[in-house]
């Protein structure tokens, strides 16, 4: 049995150099690991979030979920609560990525910097470099904001009832029952 020691970077849009180090059992949860990655950024953890396994060019791999989303096969993604650091730690520079809040997409990039001859007890923040943002202070994009685009239609909508003419022109549409649609 042994300990990890993680550095956990914040993606963020200043680019500015945000991150934790912490130590960790390798026998705790990544539902364990995931409360002290909140907890050392003050975030609320009231979002879904998932785990990624990664590699050195960072793509997502094999998904650790918080919730159980009831995908019972083979590759289904795992749970948090239900895996153990220990069984997906399989190399010294180890990576992951933590994705915070689906609409959001806060980013952790997770890496393996040390692993520590004893065992601990508790996981603990052992180094803190920079101010995490406020979790509030990253906004949803909408985009163009002109009308309600709810269906995702964009511009198209008015490309696709503009080819009717006006809106009070509804020659044609007399006898609707015998359109064949």
């Amino acid at each position: 049995m042994s300990s990890y020691k993680f550095r956990i970077l914040l993606d963020n849009p200043n680019n500015e150099e945000i991150f934790r180090d912490i130590n960790i059992s390798d026998e705790n949860t990544f539902l364990d690991f995931y409360n002290i990655i909140i907890e050392a950024f003050y975030f609320n953890g009231d979002q879904l979030a998932s785990f990624y396994v990664s590699n050195n060019t960072w793509d997502k791999g094999r998904e650790i979920s918080l919730m159980d989303m009831g995908d019972n096969s083979i590759d289904g993604p795992l749970t948090m609560l239900n895996t153990k650091l220990k069984d997906l730690v399989v190399s010294e520079d180890q990576k992951f990525i933590l994705v915070y809040d689906f609409l959001k997409m806060w980013c952790f990039l997770v890496e393996l910097v040390d692993i520590l001859p004893s065992q601990i007890s508790e996981p603990t923040i052992d180094l803190s470099i920079g101010i995490s943002p406020k979790e509030e202070s990253r906004t949803i994009d909408l985009g163009d904001e002109k009308m309600d685009d709810s269906f995702g239609l964009g511009d198209d909508f008015d490309d696709i009832f503009s080819e009717f003419g006006d809106e009070d022109d509804f020659g044609g549409f007399e006898n609707i029952d015998d359109l064949d649609i």
